[in-house]
Order: C-alpha cells, then structure tokens, then sequence
C-alpha cells in the first residue's frame, strides 16, 4: 500500500428481478421433492436472482444496466455526483460483450468521460482486483476518487428448457449456485473522518499446474457449433482448495499488517454457498470476528458478492474495527484478500 491513505466512503448494490427460491426452480425444471432436499441441505442457498426471465430464457437486464444502479446508489451515499469520479475500474467474469467493455458503457450510462478506465477479466477475485488497481491509482495521488465496480449475470449461460436430471454435476451447480448482481464503492485519498482506510490489498496467482476449477466459454462464428459447455466447475477441486487458499491470504494478509487473529473483528468470507461458506469459516478460525455473508439470499453473485459484504460492513457504525475479506478465483486459482479499518478519530489507524 502506498503511505498515501485510501479510504471507502460508500458502497451500493443491485440485483435483477424478484427473489427466486429453491421451490421456483424446482417448479420450472420438473425437479422432484428429494432434489429440493438436497440443495438445501448440500448448498444452503435461499433464494437467488436471476437477469432473465425464468419462464422464457428472456434478458431482462444487462451487467451494465446493474452496475450502473449500483454506482447510482453508491454515488447518493456517499454525497458525491458522477463529475466527482476521476478512474473507474471493473472486475467481472462475464461482460455484457468483448466490446465494448462494460464498464465504458456504464460509464456512459452515468455521464462520466475524459478519465482513464479499466476491466479486468476475472471471477470471484475479480472485485478485489479492482480494488487492488484502484488503490494503486489513488495512492500514486494521480487521482482522487475511484469507481470501483463488481458483477456478473451468468444466467445468459442458461437454457431453461433443459431437463436438469439429465444434466451433469459440473454443468448442474451453475444453475444452483448462481445469482446475478452488481456493486460499486467509492473509494477516495480525500480526508472524510471516520471513513475506513484500506490497509492492504493482496491479489496472488495460484494456478501453476492445477487445472482450471471452472470454465466459461465463448463463442465466435467459427466455434458456435462445436460442442462446448457453456459453464462448467470441477466442484470437487472447489471444495478442496478454495478453503486452503482462503487460509493462505488471510495468514499473509495477517503477517503484512502485523494483526493476530484476535484483532479481526469482522470477517468477510468467501462465498460460493451457504454450506461452503460455514466450511471455510470455521477454517479460518477468526474466533471474535463477526462474519459478514448475503450468499443466503443473494446465491452467488460472483465479483458482486464483495459489494454486498461491504455495504453490510459499512451500516456497522460501530468504530474502532478491523475488517478482513477474502475470496478466490477458482478457474485459474487466484487467491486474494482486502482489509479495512476504522479508527476511533478517522484518522490514519496505527499499526
């Protein structure tokens, strides 16, 4: 981190369409009582959203109709207007096209030009990316006040007229898994007392000879009929390194700012499912932080599911606190993490 401080002054969030439960895409795929059973039981997952319409396969929204509503709400917290915004930065799995990139057109969509901006193709650690190349714009004192913006809509890979019995297990817990959604935060060098200061952001490839734990494929005109998977995860290399991973950031994100365990009063963690998520919880072994999760109600949001976190984060008013999150990027296995404090005064927190 630079010794110029970073600080968070807001974060807003969207989600597509109405909540959808387990019994609605049970209902919509013919799936029996038993299958009901086992996503509560194995995934946990509530209710999710979806950006199409679950009865005709329809797009309903796009990942830039979503992201721009998040910066909106982000922009009104934090008093600021869409002028104020000198960089934008955003971290998705799942642009609207290869060009143009989304986040110029939700730049556009809010009136925003003449500042440099920036997309970074990732999963789950994709918003940490963002973070982690905003806070190295800011902290350079080029700029003052970033956009940073995280989310994906993967339910444009789904075709609702399958038949999920007859679907594989790695093609299947996409439609189980999987929420749409977008978030934004406002990040500023500005001095805004009692705003959190990001203390450190750490991002970290870890794919060296490990195959891909999901896939998303494209499709040009030369391939579109070959028979490729849209979606696919190895969800048993999932559940075996996310939660080593998950460990291995938080460990060095600890050692970086000197902070044992017992300092962390918050806790964002991963959030791949509701039952994953308890796993990797009870890794991590943070024994007075209180977690912070939406994956219940959301699903699995992808680069939004940070976002979600921190807008829970930021309404605990409560200071002095030090938050830690940390989410893993399992196609080619990016590990990161992200760590904010507040302090008593707003003033720069002391190690």
């Amino acid at each position: 981190m630079s010794d110029q401080p970073v600080r968070i002054l807001s974060a807003g969030t969207a989600l597509p369409g109405p909540p959808l439960d387990t019994q609605a895409l049970a209902d919509r795929f013919g799936m029996d009582r038993l299958w009901r059973q086992w996503v509560d039981t194995f995934i946990g997952t509530r209710t999710r959203h979806l950006a199409i319409d679950l009865r005709t396969g329809r797009r309903r929204e796009t990942l830039a109709d979503l992201a721009a509503q998040a910066a909106t709400e982000a922009l009104e917290a934090a008093g600021l207007s869409a002028q104020d915004i000198d960089v934008l930065v955003l971290g998705t799995a799942t642009p609207d096209a290869l060009m143009p990139a989304t986040v110029n057109t939700v730049a556009e969509r809010l009136a925003i030009d003449g500042v440099p901006t920036f997309q970074l193709q990732s999963g789950c650690s994709g918003a940490v990316q963002a973070f982690d190349v905003a806070t190295a714009l800011l902290g350079s004192g080029r700029h003052r006040t970033a956009l940073v913006l995280g989310g994906d809509v993967i339910a444009k890979h789904y075709d609702v007229t399958v038949d999920l019995r007859a679907v594989p297990p790695d093609e299947l817990v996409n439609y189980l898994l999987f929420g749409d959604g977008a978030g934004a935060a406002i990040l500023t060098t500005e001095d805004h007392p009692g705003a959190p200061e990001i203390r450190a952001v750490r991002t970290v490839l870890s794919g060296l000879d490990r195959p891909p734990g999901q896939i998303l494929n494209w499709y040009g005109l030369a391939d579109r009929s070959e028979p490729l998977t849209p979606a696919s995860e190895d969800y048993k290399a999932i559940e075996e390194l996310v939660p080593e991973l998950a460990e291995e950031i938080a460990e060095e994100l600890l050692e970086d700012l000197g902070w044992d365990r017992g300092d962390v009063s918050h806790l964002l963690p991963p959030q791949l499912s509701v039952t994953m998520t308890d796993r990797i919880t009870r890794r991590l072994d943070f024994p007075l932080a209180k977690e912070i999760s939406c994956v219940a109600e959301t699903g699995n949001t992808g680069n939004a599911l940070l976002f979600f976190q921190l807008q829970r984060l930021l309404d605990d008013t409560a200071a002095p606190w030090r938050a830690l999150a940390v989410a893993i990027e399992s196609s080619k296995w990016i590990k990161s993490g992200l760590a904010l404090e507040r302090s008593t005064t707003g003033g720069r927190p002391h190690p």
